[in-house]
């Protein structure tokens, strides 16, 4: 019998046999204020979360100063601007950490973060933070994946981008590098995601090629994707969550408001409940109705040892006769006492030749 992967973040277990692990992505969604990013943690809280994240880095942990053509971005919601540029106006201030780990303690929802090169892994380290994820971006970035994982914490790789034989790097890099509880992430980096581009038939491959605890990193713009992914097996949902989607921040916008990760919160849960287990047998809620199936009934008051022919005996509702199955055999048998038209066929009223 194989062992089920599972893995634990802060005391709550992870794997297919309990409810989706909801990680509520906080991102550049604090538009530059620490007030909002204390309110998105309180939110996330509210909303059933159970996790918030963050990212942790600086323009210049993350890129160069530079605006050469290769670090210009055309296109899409960034465009127009360098990658320099992007990352000054996104990062999270490195001093708004304690405090935001702080009230996130204070709220009971767990805090972590996508550290983003070895500065931001001790700075969160200094914090405890009691799991790492790696963005898919940084999937690549072995060196950075032994880092994390020399901390002995779990580690959640995203794989935007990434080809089998790159994922497969990644795992073997977090592994190598002391990694105990890994778990990894179908992701599609495009921001927003259409639906029909995340394949979502890959995570019950993934989980089965890799052997690991397997979730969705969901950039699409509403729950449709994300609650689908449960029924193939993802334990692990991460998405961008902001206050308010038209905020104008750089992540707003493909974002889930309060209301809406309340809901992939519930419905994400009901879903993986309604997979229940393989089991044929009459559930609960069928028990009052099993009266209601069909049945054989005398539909012609016959005389005992009359013969019970077609247009005697027919398969209705309810269920308190014979099973329809038998009507073949009936017919031409004789009834052993006066039965009177709408009774209920019995074993005990037919008499077998």
């Amino acid at each position: 019998m194989s062992i089920l992967p599972a893995i634990n973040i802060a005391g709550r277990r992870i794997a297919t046999d309990v409810p989706p692990y909801i990680i509520a992505e906080l991102s550049a969604n604090h538009n530059g204020k620490l007030e909002t990013a204390l309110k998105i943690i309180e939110e996330a809280k509210k909303a059933g979360a159970d996790a918030i994240k963050l990212q942790t880095y600086t323009a210049d942990t993350i890129t160069l100063d530079c605006d050469s053509e290769e670090f210009q971005i055309h296109g899409g919601l960034w465009g127009g601007k360098t990658l320099y540029q992007l990352y000054q106006e996104a990062h999270m201030p490195w001093d708004w950490h304690k405090p935001l780990f702080e009230h996130a303690r204070k709220m009971e929802i767990t805090i972590f973060s996508s550290p983003f090169d070895n500065s931001a892994v001790d700075l969160l380290e200094d914090l405890n933070a009691p799991a790492y994820k790696i963005a898919s971006f940084e999937a690549v970035d072995l060196p950075l994946i032994k880092y994390v994982a020399s901390t002995g914490k779990p580690m959640i790789i995203s794989t935007g981008m990434a080809d089998a034989e790159e994922i497969q790097e990644a795992i073997d890099a977090a592994l190598v590098g002391g990694c105990k509880e890994l778990a990894i992430l179908h992701c599609v980096s495009g921001y927003p995601a259409p639906a029909e581009d995340y394949n979502l038939r890959i995570i019950s491959d993934m989980a089965q090629r890799f052997g690991l605890v397997t979730g969705l990193s969901d950039h699409t713009l509403d729950n449709t994707t994300a609650i689908t992914s449960v029924a193939l097996g993802a334990s692990i949902i991460e998405k961008h969550f902001t206050l308010d989607r038209s905020g104008g921040g750089p992540d707003d916008s493909f974002s889930l408001e309060p209301k809406e990760l309340a809901e992939l919160c519930k419905n994400s849960s009901v879903a993986w409940s309604a997979l229940g287990k393989v089991d044929y047998g009459r559930k609960s809620s069928e028990q009052g109705n099993a009266k209601f199936r069909r049945s054989l009934y005398f539909v012609k008051a016959l005389k005992k040892g009359e013969i019970i022919t077609a247009d005697s005996i027919r398969s209705v509702r309810p269920g308190f006769g014979l099973a329809p199955k038998y009507l073949g055999n009936l017919i031409g048998c004789s009834v052993t006492s006066d039965v009177k038209a709408n009774t209920a066929v019995s074993a005990e009223l037919v008499a077998m030749p």
